[in-house]
Protein backbone atom coordinates (compact mmCIF):
# COMPACT_ATOMS: atom_id res chain seq x y z
CA UNK A 1 0.00 0.00 0.00
CA UNK A 2 1.78 3.10 -1.18
CA UNK A 3 0.95 7.31 -1.17
CA UNK A 4 2.56 9.85 -1.92
CA UNK A 5 4.65 11.27 1.25
CA UNK A 6 2.30 14.37 1.66
CA UNK A 7 -1.26 12.21 0.95
CA UNK A 8 -3.57 13.56 3.59
CA UNK A 9 -5.85 10.14 4.19
CA UNK A 10 -9.01 10.14 5.25
CA UNK A 11 -10.57 9.35 8.41
CA UNK A 12 -14.18 7.86 9.49
CA UNK A 13 -16.23 10.90 10.46
CA UNK A 14 -19.02 8.31 11.50
CA UNK A 15 -20.62 4.80 10.66
CA UNK A 16 -24.35 4.22 10.12
CA UNK A 17 -26.46 0.60 9.28
CA UNK A 18 -29.00 1.09 7.16
CA UNK A 19 -32.85 0.44 8.02
CA UNK A 20 -34.81 -2.25 6.35
CA UNK A 21 -37.71 -0.69 4.17
CA UNK A 22 -39.31 -1.30 0.58
CA UNK A 23 -40.12 1.01 -2.18
CA UNK A 24 -42.12 0.74 -5.52
CA UNK A 25 -44.86 -1.81 -5.51
CA UNK A 26 -43.21 -3.35 -2.46
CA UNK A 27 -39.36 -4.26 -3.11
CA UNK A 28 -37.51 -5.17 0.02
CA UNK A 29 -34.74 -3.24 0.47
CA UNK A 30 -32.30 -1.38 2.76
CA UNK A 31 -31.77 2.39 3.10
CA UNK A 32 -28.45 3.47 3.81
CA UNK A 33 -28.65 7.05 3.20
CA UNK A 34 -31.87 8.83 3.26
CA UNK A 35 -32.74 7.79 6.77
CA UNK A 36 -33.20 9.96 10.02
CA UNK A 37 -29.95 8.58 10.92
CA UNK A 38 -27.98 9.57 7.89
CA UNK A 39 -29.82 12.15 5.72
CA UNK A 40 -27.48 13.05 3.03
CA UNK A 41 -23.89 12.57 1.88
CA UNK A 42 -23.38 16.04 -0.04
CA UNK A 43 -24.05 15.82 -3.29
CA UNK A 44 -25.50 12.31 -2.12
CA UNK A 45 -29.32 12.06 -1.50
CA UNK A 46 -30.11 8.37 -0.91
CA UNK A 47 -28.37 5.08 -1.32
CA UNK A 48 -30.69 1.85 -1.08
CA UNK A 49 -29.37 -2.12 -1.28
CA UNK A 50 -31.65 -4.74 -2.57
CA UNK A 51 -31.03 -7.80 -2.45
CA UNK A 52 -32.89 -11.26 -2.33
CA UNK A 53 -33.43 -14.53 -3.42
CA UNK A 54 -37.12 -14.82 -2.79
CA UNK A 55 -39.25 -13.51 -5.63
CA UNK A 56 -42.05 -12.11 -3.56
CA UNK A 57 -39.22 -9.71 -2.35
CA UNK A 58 -38.94 -7.92 -5.89
CA UNK A 59 -41.21 -9.70 -8.08
CA UNK A 60 -43.44 -6.32 -8.41
CA UNK A 61 -41.14 -4.06 -9.12
CA UNK A 62 -41.03 -0.58 -9.18
CA UNK A 63 -43.65 0.86 -11.53
CA UNK A 64 -43.82 3.70 -13.54
CA UNK A 65 -43.15 6.76 -11.20
CA UNK A 66 -41.50 10.45 -11.73
CA UNK A 67 -38.45 12.49 -10.57
CA UNK A 68 -37.04 15.59 -11.21
CA UNK A 69 -34.25 17.28 -9.85
CA UNK A 70 -31.93 14.88 -9.18
CA UNK A 71 -29.68 11.88 -11.01
CA UNK A 72 -30.12 8.06 -10.24
CA UNK A 73 -27.74 5.47 -10.85
CA UNK A 74 -28.87 2.00 -10.99
CA UNK A 75 -25.83 -0.59 -10.51
CA UNK A 76 -26.60 -4.70 -10.41
CA UNK A 77 -24.78 -7.32 -8.79
CA UNK A 78 -26.84 -10.01 -9.63
CA UNK A 79 -30.32 -10.63 -11.54
CA UNK A 80 -31.64 -8.18 -14.23
CA UNK A 81 -34.09 -5.40 -14.29
CA UNK A 82 -35.77 -3.50 -17.32
CA UNK A 83 -35.78 0.47 -17.58
CA UNK A 84 -38.63 2.03 -19.73
CA UNK A 85 -39.01 6.16 -19.76
CA UNK A 86 -41.94 8.33 -20.98
CA UNK A 87 -38.64 9.82 -23.16
CA UNK A 88 -38.57 6.57 -24.64
CA UNK A 89 -35.93 5.12 -23.37
CA UNK A 90 -35.02 1.61 -22.72
CA UNK A 91 -32.45 -0.83 -21.57
CA UNK A 92 -31.69 -4.14 -19.57
CA UNK A 93 -29.53 -3.80 -16.34
CA UNK A 94 -27.56 -6.95 -15.85
CA UNK A 95 -24.94 -7.87 -13.39
CA UNK A 96 -22.05 -5.93 -13.22
CA UNK A 97 -24.23 -3.43 -15.70
CA UNK A 98 -25.89 -0.05 -14.27
CA UNK A 99 -28.13 2.66 -15.55
CA UNK A 100 -27.78 6.74 -15.13
CA UNK A 101 -30.90 9.10 -15.31
CA UNK A 102 -30.39 12.44 -15.07
CA UNK A 103 -33.98 12.94 -14.53
CA UNK A 104 -33.72 16.90 -14.76
CA UNK A 105 -37.04 18.51 -15.55
CA UNK A 106 -39.01 15.66 -14.91
CA UNK A 107 -38.94 11.85 -16.10
CA UNK A 108 -41.76 9.22 -15.74
CA UNK A 109 -39.86 5.80 -15.65
CA UNK A 110 -40.32 1.88 -14.82
CA UNK A 111 -37.69 -0.91 -13.48
CA UNK A 112 -38.72 -3.90 -13.45
CA UNK A 113 -37.24 -7.22 -12.71
CA UNK A 114 -36.81 -9.88 -15.95
CA UNK A 115 -36.84 -13.04 -13.96
CA UNK A 116 -39.61 -14.80 -11.85
CA UNK A 117 -36.64 -16.66 -9.61
CA UNK A 118 -33.10 -16.51 -8.47
CA UNK A 119 -31.42 -13.99 -6.52
CA UNK A 120 -31.78 -9.86 -7.50
CA UNK A 121 -28.98 -7.87 -5.92
CA UNK A 122 -27.89 -3.85 -6.87
CA UNK A 123 -28.17 -0.70 -6.02
CA UNK A 124 -29.57 2.93 -6.19
CA UNK A 125 -27.68 6.42 -5.62
CA UNK A 126 -29.30 9.55 -5.80
CA UNK A 127 -27.13 12.24 -7.01
CA UNK A 128 -28.53 15.85 -6.48
CA UNK A 129 -28.40 18.23 -9.33
CA UNK A 130 -27.31 21.72 -8.59
CA UNK A 131 -30.07 24.90 -8.67
CA UNK A 132 -29.02 25.32 -11.91
CA UNK A 133 -29.55 21.90 -13.58
CA UNK A 134 -32.51 20.92 -11.83
CA UNK A 135 -34.65 22.29 -14.84
CA UNK A 136 -32.20 20.65 -17.77
CA UNK A 137 -33.20 17.88 -20.11
CA UNK A 138 -33.62 14.52 -18.95
CA UNK A 139 -31.13 12.00 -20.27
CA UNK A 140 -30.17 8.32 -19.96
CA UNK A 141 -27.14 6.71 -20.10
CA UNK A 142 -26.95 2.54 -20.43
CA UNK A 143 -23.79 1.13 -18.92
CA UNK A 144 -22.96 -2.94 -20.01
CA UNK A 145 -20.62 -4.32 -18.27
CA UNK A 146 -18.08 -4.32 -20.72
CA UNK A 147 -18.66 0.09 -20.87
CA UNK A 148 -17.09 0.04 -16.80
CA UNK A 149 -13.91 -0.19 -17.02
CA UNK A 150 -11.60 -2.52 -15.11
CA UNK A 151 -8.04 -1.88 -12.84
CA UNK A 152 -6.33 -4.27 -11.32
CA UNK A 153 -3.73 -3.49 -8.74
CA UNK A 154 -0.59 -5.70 -6.81
CA UNK A 155 -1.56 -8.18 -4.60
CA UNK A 156 -5.27 -8.96 -6.40
CA UNK A 157 -7.33 -6.06 -6.14
CA UNK A 158 -9.88 -5.07 -8.72
CA UNK A 159 -11.68 -2.31 -9.18
CA UNK A 160 -14.30 -1.74 -11.85
CA UNK A 161 -14.85 2.41 -12.21
CA UNK A 162 -18.58 3.78 -13.29
CA UNK A 163 -17.51 7.28 -12.54
CA UNK A 164 -14.68 9.42 -12.23
CA UNK A 165 -10.86 8.80 -12.46
CA UNK A 166 -9.30 6.03 -9.57
CA UNK A 167 -6.05 4.15 -10.11
CA UNK A 168 -5.83 5.21 -13.38
CA UNK A 169 -8.99 3.80 -15.16
CA UNK A 170 -11.49 6.43 -16.14
CA UNK A 171 -14.94 5.53 -16.12
CA UNK A 172 -17.63 6.14 -18.92
CA UNK A 173 -19.68 8.86 -16.58
CA UNK A 174 -17.72 12.34 -17.11
CA UNK A 175 -18.48 16.07 -17.45
CA UNK A 176 -21.27 16.27 -14.16
CA UNK A 177 -21.13 19.50 -12.15
CA UNK A 178 -20.31 17.00 -9.14
CA UNK A 179 -17.84 15.30 -10.34
CA UNK A 180 -18.46 11.89 -9.16
CA UNK A 181 -16.32 9.08 -8.44
CA UNK A 182 -17.68 6.03 -8.32
CA UNK A 183 -15.74 2.78 -7.87
CA UNK A 184 -16.38 -1.33 -6.64
CA UNK A 185 -13.49 -2.56 -5.07
CA UNK A 186 -12.73 -5.93 -4.51
CA UNK A 187 -9.79 -7.39 -2.04
CA UNK A 188 -8.66 -9.92 -1.98
CA UNK A 189 -7.75 -11.28 1.93
CA UNK A 190 -4.98 -9.56 3.80
CA UNK A 191 -4.95 -7.16 0.00
CA UNK A 192 -4.70 -3.34 1.00
CA UNK A 193 -5.01 -0.89 -1.40
CA UNK A 194 -4.31 3.50 -1.57
CA UNK A 195 -6.65 5.34 -3.42
CA UNK A 196 -6.81 9.05 -4.60
CA UNK A 197 -9.91 10.65 -3.97
CA UNK A 198 -10.63 14.39 -4.76
CA UNK A 199 -9.93 17.06 -2.06
CA UNK A 200 -12.82 18.71 -1.20
CA UNK A 201 -14.99 16.02 -2.10
CA UNK A 202 -17.41 14.37 0.22
CA UNK A 203 -17.47 10.65 0.36
CA UNK A 204 -18.21 7.51 1.73
CA UNK A 205 -16.83 3.57 2.15
CA UNK A 206 -20.06 0.53 1.82
CA UNK A 207 -18.84 -2.69 2.07
CA UNK A 208 -21.79 -4.69 0.60
CA UNK A 209 -19.71 -8.68 0.48
CA UNK A 210 -17.13 -10.75 2.40
CA UNK A 211 -15.85 -9.77 5.65
CA UNK A 212 -15.64 -6.01 5.61
CA UNK A 213 -12.78 -4.14 5.93
CA UNK A 214 -10.72 -1.56 7.61
CA UNK A 215 -9.91 1.96 6.29
CA UNK A 216 -6.10 3.08 7.50
CA UNK A 217 -5.14 6.46 9.17
CA UNK A 218 -2.62 7.91 10.21
CA UNK A 219 -4.04 7.07 13.55
CA UNK A 220 -4.72 3.55 13.28
CA UNK A 221 -6.95 0.77 11.73
CA UNK A 222 -10.95 1.28 11.67
CA UNK A 223 -12.77 -1.70 11.05
CA UNK A 224 -15.92 -1.34 8.97
CA UNK A 225 -18.52 -4.63 8.89
CA UNK A 226 -20.23 -5.61 5.99
CA UNK A 227 -23.45 -3.27 5.39
CA UNK A 228 -22.11 -0.53 7.86
CA UNK A 229 -21.38 2.82 5.75
CA UNK A 230 -18.26 4.83 6.56
CA UNK A 231 -18.86 8.98 6.37
CA UNK A 232 -15.13 10.12 4.92
CA UNK A 233 -13.43 12.95 6.51
CA UNK A 234 -11.19 15.20 4.52
CA UNK A 235 -8.01 13.97 2.63
CA UNK A 236 -6.68 13.25 -0.83
CA UNK A 237 -6.19 9.41 -0.21
CA UNK A 238 -7.73 6.38 0.93
CA UNK A 239 -6.34 3.27 1.90
CA UNK A 240 -8.23 0.08 2.59
CA UNK A 241 -6.98 -3.03 3.77
CA UNK A 242 -9.17 -6.41 3.92
CA UNK A 243 -8.50 -7.65 7.58
CA UNK A 244 -9.88 -11.07 8.23
CA UNK A 245 -10.95 -12.19 4.35
CA UNK A 246 -11.90 -11.22 0.79
CA UNK A 247 -13.50 -8.01 0.91
CA UNK A 248 -16.07 -6.02 -1.62
CA UNK A 249 -17.11 -2.36 -0.89
CA UNK A 250 -18.27 0.84 -2.87
CA UNK A 251 -16.11 3.51 -2.68
CA UNK A 252 -18.03 6.93 -3.64
CA UNK A 253 -17.46 10.55 -3.83
CA UNK A 254 -19.02 14.05 -4.96
CA UNK A 255 -18.15 17.47 -4.78
CA UNK A 256 -20.69 18.99 -2.30
CA UNK A 257 -23.19 21.69 -3.48
CA UNK A 258 -23.74 23.22 -0.55
CA UNK A 259 -27.56 24.47 -1.54
CA UNK A 260 -30.61 24.08 0.23
CA UNK A 261 -32.26 21.18 -0.21
CA UNK A 262 -36.27 20.59 -0.40
CA UNK A 263 -37.64 16.94 -0.92
CA UNK A 264 -40.99 15.22 -1.63
CA UNK A 265 -40.95 11.95 -2.41
CA UNK A 266 -38.78 12.00 -5.97
CA UNK A 267 -38.82 15.34 -6.15
CA UNK A 268 -35.81 17.25 -5.54
CA UNK A 269 -35.29 20.80 -5.33
CA UNK A 270 -34.46 23.87 -3.75
CA UNK A 271 -37.19 25.74 -2.35
CA UNK A 272 -40.91 24.95 -1.15
CA UNK A 273 -42.81 26.74 -4.40
CA UNK A 274 -40.21 24.52 -6.68
CA UNK A 275 -41.69 21.49 -4.44
CA UNK A 276 -45.39 22.39 -5.38
CA UNK A 277 -44.46 23.61 -8.87
CA UNK A 278 -43.42 19.91 -9.25
CA UNK A 279 -46.43 18.81 -7.92
CA UNK A 280 -48.27 20.62 -10.55
CA UNK A 281 -46.40 20.13 -13.23
CA UNK A 282 -46.60 16.23 -12.57
CA UNK A 283 -50.25 15.85 -12.47
CA UNK A 284 -50.84 18.06 -15.53
CA UNK A 285 -48.87 15.73 -17.63
CA UNK A 286 -46.18 17.74 -18.27
CA UNK A 287 -43.15 15.25 -17.32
Amino acid sequence: MTALPTAEFRSVVRSVRGMPTSDGAGVKLTRVIGTPMLRSVDPFLMLDEFGSDEPGDYRAGFPDHPHRGFETITYMIAGRFRHRDNKGHEGLLEAGGAQWMTAGRGIVHSEMPEQQEGLIWGFQLWLNLPASEKMRAPEYRDLQPWDIPVVRLSGGVELRVLAGEVAGAVGPIRGRATEPVYADVSLPASASATLDLPRGHEGFVYPFDGEGLAIVTAAGERPIARGELAVLGAGDALALKAVSGAARALVVAGRPLREPVVQYGPFVMNTRAQIEQAVRDYQAGRF
